[in-house]
């Protein structure tokens, strides 16, 4: 309880900080791993058939008339699924190597009236092609990126098209950051004048397809002070606070044209990393009421009512893995590391990324911390030359101890 009184003063705190931040912008495996059965539903015909089977040419008119290339179609067949999630499925403080102490099983101990570190919630999947039913499975070297959707790829004049399914229980929907789109691919509902089929995108409903069209114009690729890459998020906006909660959160990767290998990575670069820092307050996922049903609470009383119950609730996560359990942040001496960090959240989500042991240069500044604000991203490059295992947290104090930390790993090349 003293916990949760300190972090309601340090809440004051932060609100005054982002007050008077200078150029804030506003918004623009384990057991866990179970997938709804849901994901084996038949698509819909009229959107199976407008996705290509494999990346293909767009083309656009030139002022003069005639038609050029602009880049590839990439295609993407993705889907929201229901799963059991665990934050911390070693059981264990992977930091302190030893067992979580009575502070931390706060907030990862199972008990009558406390849920513990396995939620149901909901995350991204992307599959092999649209009959929905083989996930695509992901790279041993991408296990590191949790619950996070799967990372899209694109160069400057691509075109990214992604068939959507919802095989979760509510409507949700995939609104992307940065690239262009008509208003039937934005995947946010509200009152913009549109009607009949360009509201089809806002919220999926349960079961149901979408197919939403991203162009990749010069204005979604690196700016003039950006590297070869950079990074937009994508989310479900259909219950924007509740979805990105419950895990409905993705990159898009987009590499400035001529920089971009087949696959759509940068070609200077040999390793890249996507790390979200987040408190996750599973008291405002869409799932919350579910994970708590069957707990032990006062008569006539809510477990929400209880300020212990909601402050066990607050994972504070990285790329949905807390107290050491992220896994697989790996490199070698000398290799050229690009670091994509973003933040979602609300005011307590002002994190300050800290590596030890390299550096990073990050905004055109050599720096070992960069800030974040809620939906920041930033990229930061690392050419490490200190081998070892090395500490990558947070460095707000209530953040570190409340489990936001994690290592990477950098080998002799």
């Amino acid at each position: 309880m003293d916990r949760f009184r300190w972090r309601g003063a340090r809440w004051v705190m932060v609100v005054a900080l982002v007050a008077t931040a200078p150029g804030m912008a506003g918004c623009g495996s384990s057991k866990s791993a179970t997938v709804s059965p849901a994901a084996v539903a038949t698509t819909a015909a009229a959107d199976v058939h407008a996705v290509a089977a494999g990346d293909g040419v767009g083309t656009s008119t030139s002022p003069d008339g005639s038609s050029e290339s602009t880049g590839r179609t990439r295609d993407y067949f993705i889907a929201a699924d229901e799963v059991q999630w665990d934050y911390a499925p070693s059981g264990r403080n992977l930091i302190t190597g030893g067992p979580f102490t009575p502070d931390e099983d706060v907030f990862v101990e199972p008990a009558p009236d406390r849920i513990g570190r396995v939620y149901k919630k909901s995350v991204y999947h992307e599959y092999t092609d649209d009959s929905f039913t083989k996930l695509k499975e992901r790279p041993a070297d991408e296990a590191y990126l949790g619950d996070l959707g799967p990372t899209l790829h694109a160069e400057v004049g691509d075109s990214i098209v992604v068939l959507f399914k919802n095989n979760t229980g509510r409507p949700v929907s995939m609104h992307p950051h940065g690239v262009f789109y008509d208003k039937d691919s934005e995947g946010a509902p509200y009152e913009d004048g549109t009607s009949g089929a360009d509201r089809a995108d806002d919220a999926v409903p349960p079961g149901g397809t979408h197919r939403y069209v991203w162009n990749v114009p010069e204005r979604a690729g690196p700016g003039p002070m950006d590297p070869s890459s950079v990074m937009w998020m994508y989310h479900s906006h259909a219950d924007e606070v509740g979805d990105v909660y419950a895990g409905l959160v993705g990159t898009i990767i987009v590499t400035k044209r001529g920089m971009a290998r087949t696959d759509g990575t940068p070609i200077d670069v040999d390793r890249e990393l996507i790390v979200n820092f987040e408190v996750d307050d599973e008291n405002k996922s869409v799932w919350a009421e579910e994970n708590a049903a069957g707990l032990e609470h006062e008569a006539g009383h809510s477990p929400f009512d209880d300020d212990e119950f909601i402050e066990s609730n607050l994972m504070h996560s990285m790329n949905g893995f807390v107290y050491g359990n992220l896994p697989g942040l790996t490199m070698q001496v000398g290799q050229h590391v690009r670091w994509y960090l973003m933040s979602m959240g609300t005011e307590v989500d002002l994190h300050t990324p800290h590596w030890h042991g390299n550096t990073v240069v990050a905004n055109g500044m050599r720096a070992d911390v960069v800030g974040l604000l809620p939906a920041q991203m930033i990229v930061a490059d690392m050419v490490p030359d200190d081998p070892g295992t090395w500490l990558f947290h947070c460095h707000v104090n209530d953040h570190l101890v409340a489990g936001m930390a994690a290592t990477y790993t950098v080998s002799a090349a």
